[in-house]
């Protein structure tokens, strides 16, 4: 049975602050920082007390319950273990993609060229020195400091290296002007169905925590020795991700270009469908702050762009899902109740259809779910403005939750947005959003309602690692053991 008390918060339900602060710890005083998780675990004087997923309101019964005020919780990793003395009878029983790290895998994630780790800034070129990833949710700025004092001052044994500052853009929009937060796996004994509609099935518990049945029958992962340790456990890959706001509104422009002197334009956009689209989008904040400081209604090049911009997503930047709309935003106030197949308008190379096929027919058949990751994340840095451009760094602080680093995270950075092995159709592309593309060699299939494809060529890439680390989530049980060691 899920004892919900002992799972940290942020795993199997989200949490809804303003803002999000990441230290970046490293232990020095190995006693010292045991002291500090047992007493993190509860509370104690002068420390945080770590979120569990039983502090806060998770099913429709728990509403009425009252939320803390801030979060607080924490990722170990795997020198961050060996750092606060844990066995290597015990650490030889860890994942190997885990205990190499996520430098180790630069490759398989398409952290190559100006995303390789030796560019990442410092600490994360050297991860041996990030033992420990705590993470402080808040509504404002307040909150974040009053918290990081708690959990650092009065010399627990760690020293920050670093923090990285999360805030929610208006309507829950990234920096590429999409609309984000819209769909997560929902969990079988934990959310109710009837309250997220969704085409797709409810995953088992061990999709993201240790020792619990996967969608593999008969399959679970491996829990770590000794089990007060793994058990109730998750893995997390932490990325920081720089998002090219600039090249991604200027390859828009060209694509749209390209699309508009194509003999099948009109296809893709219907003489007069400016107007629908324009009156659709107007309704969505940031497309209508666009509108508004043109002070001219929609063009019909502004018009494909965003017709390009919801091929390349899977979705319209308002949130509409293509399987749903292909042919306008905001038809439908469904964002999560479809599915894919060959009749919907969704291109087979989409950014959602890439890292998600839901239901639809894939080259491996049988990973259709396997790889669903929880994923959480902030954006950082100001929003950017196309008239006062600027060179200031802004994208995503991205968390991406499961139980098994291998055969979900990484396994979908591979085969699935940077090959494209799910469909022959896309194989040897990159996702055009998050992928690995070059100029030299990336393109995009937009797909017509004929059948029929027009090929733009030439994708460059948008989004580039600027650092992260592999981190293991523990429960509370764990971190209490971690807090007994004595060796």
């Amino acid at each position: 049975m899920l004892n919900m008390a002992d799972v940290q918060g942020n795993i199997l339900t989200g949490y809804r602050k303003q803002r999000v602060r990441h230290l970046v710890l490293k232990v020095t005083d190995r006693a010292a920082a045991r002291r500090w998780l047992t007493a993190c675990t509860s509370g104690g004087e002068g420390v945080p007390q770590i979120t569990t997923e039983a502090a806060r309101p998770s099913r429709k019964g728990d509403a009425k319950r009252s939320k803390p005020e801030t979060f607080f919780n924490i990722g170990l990793t795997f020198e961050g273990l060996r750092a606060l003395g844990v066995p290597e009878s015990s650490l030889k029983t860890f994942p190997i993609e885990y205990a190499e790290g996520m430098h180790a895998s630069a490759v398989k994630l398409g952290d190559v060229g100006l995303s390789a780790p030796k560019t990442w800034p410092s600490p994360f070129d050297d991860p041996g020195r990030v033992h420990l990833v705590a993470t402080i949710h808040a509504d404002d700025e307040a909150q974040l400091k009053r918290e990081q004092d708690r959990a650092l001052g009065g010399g627990h044994g760690l020293e920050l290296l670093d923090f990285r500052d999360g805030c929610n853009l208006p309507e829950d929009v990234v920096h590429f002007g999409y609309r984000d937060n819209i769909t997560q796996p929902r969990f079988v004994d934990v959310h109710d169905r009837e309250s997220y509609p969704d085409a797709q099935p409810q995953a088992p518990l061990g999709t993201v925590l240790l020792g619990y049945p996967t969608n593999f029958e008969g399959l679970r992962w491996t829990v770590p020795k000794p089990e007060v340790l793994g058990l109730n456990g998750s893995f997390n890959a932490f990325r920081v991700l720089e998002q090219d706001v600039a090249g991604f509104e200027k390859y828009l422009d060209e694509a749209a270009t390209i699309l508009l002197n194509h003999p099948e334009a009109n296809e893709l956009l219907p003489p007069g469908a400016e107007a629908k689209i324009a009156e659709r989008l107007s309704k969505y904040r940031p497309t209508r702050d666009a509108i508004a400081a043109s002070g001219e209604p929609m063009t019909r090049k502004a018009a494909m762009r965003e017709v390009v911009a919801a091929h390349l997503c899977g979705r319209w930047r308002d949130g509409t899902p293509m399987a749903l709309s292909p042919d306008l935003p905001g038809e439908t106030k469904n964002l999560t109740d479809f599915d894919y197949d060959d009749n919907l308008g969704c291109p087979y190379g989409a950014h959602i259809r890439r890292c998600n096929p839901r239901g639809g027919q894939i080259v491996q058949r049988v990973a259709n779910n396997s790889r669903r990751l929880v994923r959480r994340g902030r954006p950082y840095g100001p929003l950017f403005n196309p008239k006062e451009p600027d060179k200031v760094e802004r994208g995503l602080l991205g968390n991406f939750i499961g139980a098994s680093i291998s055969a979900q995270f990484e396994a979908m950075s591979y085969d699935w947005l940077n090959v494209g092995l799910q469909d022959p159709r896309i194989t040897g592309s990159n996702d055009p959003i998050a992928g690995a593309s070059e100029p030299s060699t990336g393109w995009f299939d937009v797909r017509l309602k004929s059948g029929t494809t027009i090929q733009l060529r030439g994708m460059p890439r948008f989004v580039h690692t600027r650092g992260g680390a592999y981190t293991f989530l523990p429960s509370i049980s764990a971190i209490r053991f971690l807090g007994s060691l004595t060796n």
